[in-house]
């Protein structure tokens, strides 16, 4: 019997292990999409208890706690900091087989060195422990971007967004380069007509320029997009239910941000038209400054009324999604490419159904100026756990290029979640290693090896080029 989480964890045989210990665990970390706070880092937080940065955003542990009886007052409500965390240790236990319970001793190995299993009876001394901990100067924010040997972290900003906290970091001369990334939803969010002009004002005070036609709102926007670009932002995101690729013409558009601007409603035509638009000239954009866009795809979102009315998105009320995908991505990808408008694009599917629907869809419109120009995003969200990792890595591997691949992200608000690409690179040698093992692959470290580490680190650098 092996032992809980040790030094072999995830590695199940001795090529693993190799691969692993030589080839991915000392790799740094580059982070391209994540949605911790720029201002915690420029700020160089110390948080003052373990509860602050672990279970305050948290929306993985909120789900967790919910399900096994806890009052939401312990998730996202006013009960002290100590009480929540007695809670989540009260419901750890009762998440076994469920990443949280890994991702939650990963963590507190990985940061704090604490290898007991957190439950009711040792929750007061890991809290003493972490918290302890916590009050050194090696663990402000920085300090522990620092233990975790992160080279490169790209949060998620909207267009209007100063970017003050990134050129705060960039002059105090912090070592790791945290970028800026260009997530422009609310500039399409056209569903409520009157938050959406609310927002248009806000992007036209910062554009500094009027918004009184769709020319003009691409204009604003193309503003902004050059403002990121000067401060380093190379990326896009856009979270979508799925794609959008309505046929439509200027002049309809045109009419349509008349409507908008006048305060009228509009139908789910209108709307979708709007909304292809929009990701037309947003992918337009990109390409023309050479960034890479990226698409999150398949989530329902904020399910349940009564806990988003009183709570807002973003606190666990999100799910899978089954909306069609294929040929409303097809279009749109397609329509870009052939103006030779196609940026480097990375897709993410939430339905694990759809796994191989994005696998192929990626090699239809490679056209070999960029090894891997078209990527096959890693496991997110509800997939971003060993099985879900697994699947992606094998669809990827049958259907592309895995060594083309460039790798994991946290996608998180915490600080303590770089320990995903550690359960990633562990899963990653575990079914190489199994490969090598059963003959399926050659017994060639060095090849191996190097795969592992441009998966790792090197194909991500190469391919976002900052």
């Amino acid at each position: 019997m092996k032992p809980f989480m040790d030094k072999d964890f995830l590695l199940h045989t001795e090529t693993a292990k190799e691969l692993y210990n030589k080839h991915a665990a000392n790799m740094p970390i580059f982070d391209y999409h994540c949605h911790i706070n720029p201002q915690q880092i420029a700020d160089d937080v110390r948080f003052e208890n373990i509860t602050q940065i672990w279970l305050y955003g948290d929306h993985y542990k909120w789900r967790g706690m919910r399900a096994n009886g806890v009052d939401e007052k312990y998730c996202t409500g006013n009960a002290s900091d100590w009480e929540k965390f007695e809670k989540w240790a009260e419901t750890v236990p009762y998440t076994l087989r469920n990443p949280l319970f890994h991702w939650t001793h990963l963590e507190l190995k990985k940061f704090f060195g604490i290898d007991k299993v957190l439950n009711p009876s040792t929750a007061k001394e890991i809290w003493d422990e972490c918290n302890a901990k916590l009050q050194t100067p090696e663990y402000s924010v920085r300090g522990i971007i620092r233990m975790a040997n992160v080279h490169t972290i790209c949060t998620t900003d909207d267009p209007i967004d100063s970017l003050e906290h990134h050129q705060k970091i960039k002059a105090d001369g912090f070592e790791v380069a945290v970028l800026p990334a260009w997530r422009p939803d609310k500039a399409m969010a056209v569903e409520n007509v009157k938050a959406y002009n609310k927002y248009l004002d806000k992007l036209s005070y910062a554009a500094d320029k009027e918004i009184d036609s769709f020319s003009n709102l691409i204009g604003a926007l193309y503003n902004r997009h050059q403002f990121f670009h000067d401060n380093g932002c190379r990326l896009s995101d856009h979270g979508l239910e799925t794609a959008i690729a309505e046929d439509y013409t200027n002049e309809e558009i045109e009419k349509i941000f008349a409507k908008i601007r006048g305060g009228a409603e509009l139908s789910q035509t209108e709307i979708l038209k709007f909304k292809s638009a929009m990701l037309y000239e947003f992918g337009i954009m990109d390409h023309s400054r050479g960034w890479t866009q990226q698409f999150h795809i398949g989530a329902l979102r904020n399910n349940s009324t009564r806990l988003f009315k009183q709570l807002g998105a973003d606190v666990g009320l999100d799910s899978i999604g089954d909306f069609e995908i294929a040929k409303p991505l097809s279009k749109l990808l397609d329509r870009l490419d052939l103006n030779n408008k196609l940026a480097k694009t990375v897709l993410y599917n939430l339905n694990p159904r759809d796994n191989e629907l994005i696998g192929t869809m990626i090699g239809n419109f490679q056209d070999g100026s960029v090894p891997g120009k078209m990527q096959f995003g890693s496991g997110w969200w509800f997939l971003d756990q060993k099985d879900g990792m697994e699947k992606q890595i094998n669809a990827l591997s049958n259907l592309g290029l895995l060594s083309r691949f460039v790798g994991m992200l946290t996608d998180s608000r915490s600080f303590l979640s770089y320990t995903r690409h550690e359960y990633f690179r562990r899963t990653l040698c575990n079914i190489l290693g199994n490969d090598i093992e059963n003959g399926e692959i050659p017994h060639d470290m060095e090849l191996v090896g190097k795969m592992v580490e441009n998966i790792c680190f090197n194909n991500a650098k190469a391919y976002f080029n900052f």
